[in-house]
């Protein structure tokens, strides 16, 4: 399957704020958004007035980046959350949010996304004691989401264990003892960090 390979922290630049690609490098100064918080080229040095377009675009793009997708795998998820109820915009986040590899990485058992759905593909994340070997596994209310016991014996691990519960969105819980999360609810779109305007993408799919 298709992947971007680039630098991730140049993705950040060119949607003009941070995406969260890097883990805890995104939290310190050594982030480069923050040493050069301008476009990546020649061309972020010149002011050019956006059109209604380019900021849909730049909109979609910027969710699409940070969750780790790729152009068609994204629509796909649209045309879904077209034909779900309710508002287009909020379903389409719930399902981003609601996919195995995002909710790994909200339990924080991967420092982004990224090593979320590389632990996921490696058959490291058991859902309801199954393993699931799929990122964009879209979970449910109830499911409980465990480590394997191999990933769970380093020392990564052993330290999640030993630290204190960082604070969750409402929908999920985590025992870090036990490195075990459960699904309580659907996502709510207010539990989101990300600055989205989702009426925007909204807006680009529906020209």
């Amino acid at each position: 399957m298709a992947r971007y390979t680039g630098s991730v922290c140049r993705l950040c630049r060119r949607e003009g704020c941070k995406l969260f690609l890097k883990g805890d490098r995104c939290y310190s100064g050594k982030c480069s958004y923050v040493k050069r918080p301008v476009a990546p080229g020649m061309q972020s040095k010149s002011r050019k007035k956006i059109s209604e377009y380019g900021i849909q675009l730049r909109e979609k793009q910027k969710v699409r980046r940070a969750y780790g997708m790729m152009e068609s795998q994204f629509e796909k998820y649209y045309g879904i959350a077209e034909r779900m109820k309710g508002k287009t915009g909020e379903n389409l986040l719930q399902l981003l949010e609601s996919r195995l590899d995002n909710v790994v990485y909200r339990l924080g058992l991967g420092d982004s996304r990224a090593q979320a759905r590389q632990y996921v593909l490696h058959g490291h994340i058991l859902v309801n004691g199954k393993k699931v070997d799929i990122p964009s596994y879209i979970v449910k209310p109830g499911d409980e989401i465990t480590v394997k016991k191999k990933l769970a014996d380093t020392e990564k691990f052993k330290e999640i264990r030993e630290s204190e519960a960082r604070p969750m969105p409402s929908w999920l819980t985590m025992d870090n003892a036990n490195l075990t999360g459960r699904v309580v609810s659907a996502p709510a779109r207010e539990d989101i960090d990300l600055t989205i305007e989702e009426h925007l993408i909204v807006e680009y799919y529906s020209k």
